[in-house]
């Protein structure tokens, strides 16, 4: 399954020409791509060069029926082939069918609505409105929304308000005002934060972006109950747990007898085709937004509609909530027991996992990355949200044999990525000394 480093009819790696090219016509914002991929079929994708690839990535929580799902990939053409755009002067029956089906696996009462959107930033930003809208409606104003440290909920202006990581926000100051932020998981800080004074609450129920970090039991009932009794709005963001990632169609439904006032929802609801959602609760939340205060070009087109019907469906008709409680109960238990993994954390298929300090620096520092490059060049696509921190988000319908060669092959890419770190600070140290090479570490 590892890649080969060239390609077998010219000898030189295509590859290396697309990305020649996208680095001469594509904005730099995300750093040069690591691979230039061509072709995926289930949970396995395939680069210009003819190199194979397990994705655990699922580009990032969003491919939950893997690649080229043959039904996701049958109804997007036959919609576009009827009917890809009319624009919100209209509407279509699958614009309404989605919005019902989110309704009803929400458990949503009556009076609740549905906004469709584009992305999960655009989601995010209907909720931010949503809250604006109650705070001002309120006598006297609301004027806080009260957000968690380490969340992520988007870079467009309005979610970066909310997003809390330093490196996101600094560039972009002055942000959209009154959002506070508070420490993750701590009932003092929460409770003293929920007062008259905020319009709403805005939290994930797993911080995927901070490192697959769960809330703590207990933590959104109390959200809840404080919320009620303030009058402020509880909005849950479920970019990324959302649409049976956890093993639930919505991660707050592990939680008995809980609903939010909002949800956001975007990554897996089109299986990899562009959507966003913002699901409000009830006919007082939902009446918070009326004509003309929020919109859409192309949200809720007819072929992104399809999509998502065709998602929900085939995430039903397969039981693939169920696959993802087993897999990620799996995978969990399995990297549990590789030596030199800390600790395990997530539900279903939101995985998060910390590697220990062992590196020859002693610090750990890097060892996530190096295990990332190790893990590409071996074949498997993961991601390093933190120094120390692995996470995999694979598509829902991961088999049994594909969760264990991962497992089997990391104790191997933990030995390839120290030895990698140890060579780049040995040759560091030879530059260093030589006064002939530079010490800083390489872009990526």
């Amino acid at each position: 399954m590892s890649p080969s480093a060239s390609s077998p009819a010219t000898g030189e790696s295509t590859g290396a020409a697309w990305l020649e090219r996208y680095t001469g016509s594509l904005l730099n914002v995300f750093g040069t791509p690591q691979r230039v991929l061509v072709r995926g079929s289930g949970s396995r994708v395939w680069d210009a060069d003819g190199g194979e690839y397990l994705d655990l990535l699922g580009g990032i929580a969003v491919n939950v029926l893997g690649h080229a799902h043959p039904l996701l990939t049958s109804v997007v053409a036959s919609q576009q082939a009827t009917l890809g755009h009319i624009s919100n002067f209209f509407t279509s029956p699958t614009q309404v069918a989605l919005a019902e089906r989110l309704l009803a696996l929400a458990g949503a009462p009556e009076g609740s609505r549905v906004f469709f959107a584009n992305s999960g930033t655009e989601a995010v930003e209907a909720a931010l409105k949503l809250a604006r809208r109650a705070g001002n409606s309120a006598d006297p104003v609301r004027p806080t929304v009260v957000a968690l440290e380490q969340g992520f909920h988007g870079r467009t202006m309005g979610a970066l308000s909310l997003t809390h990581k330093a490196a996101y926000r600094e560039p972009f100051a002055p942000l959209p005002g009154g959002v506070t932020h508070i420490p993750a998981g701590d009932l003092a800080a929460l409770r003293a934060a929920i007062t008259d004074e905020t319009a709403a609450l805005v939290l994930e129920p797993i911080q995927g972006e901070a490192g697959v970090l769960p809330l703590p039991p207990g933590y959104l009932r109390e959200a809840r109950r404080l919320t009620l009794e303030a009058g402020a709005l509880l909005i849950i963001d479920e970019v990324q747990t959302g649409v049976g990632r956890t093993g639930r169609w919505f991660a707050f439904q592990h939680e008995p007898d809980f609903m939010p006032d909002a949800v956001t929802l975007a990554k897996g609801l089109g299986g990899g085709f562009p959507i966003g959602a913002l699901i409000t609760f009830g006919p007082a939340v939902s009446d918070l937004l009326g004509p003309g205060q929020h919109g859409s070009t192309f949200g809720g087109n007819p072929v992104a509609t399809a999509a998502g019907l065709a998602t929900l469906h085939v995430i039903e008709s397969d039981d693939l909530l169920g696959n993802a409680a087993r897999m990620g109960e799996r995978l969990r238990a399995g990297l549990a027991a590789v030596p030199g993994v800390t600790e395990v954390r997530g539900r279903g298929l939101l995985i998060g996992f910390d590697l220990d300090a062992d590196t020859p620096d002693g610090t750990g520092a890097g060892l996530a990355p190096a295990v990332v490059t190790a893990a590409l060049e071996a074949g498997f696509i993961i991601n390093a949200p933190g120094p120390r921190t692995i996470r995999l988000a694979p598509a829902l319908l991961l088999t049994a044999e594909e969760a264990d060669s991962f497992v089997a092959a990391l104790p191997g890419l933990l030995d390839a990525a120290r030895a990698a770190i140890a060579g780049t600070a040995s040759s560091a140290g030879t530059a260093s000394s030589t006064g002939t090479g530079r010490t800083e570490p390489a872009q990526e």
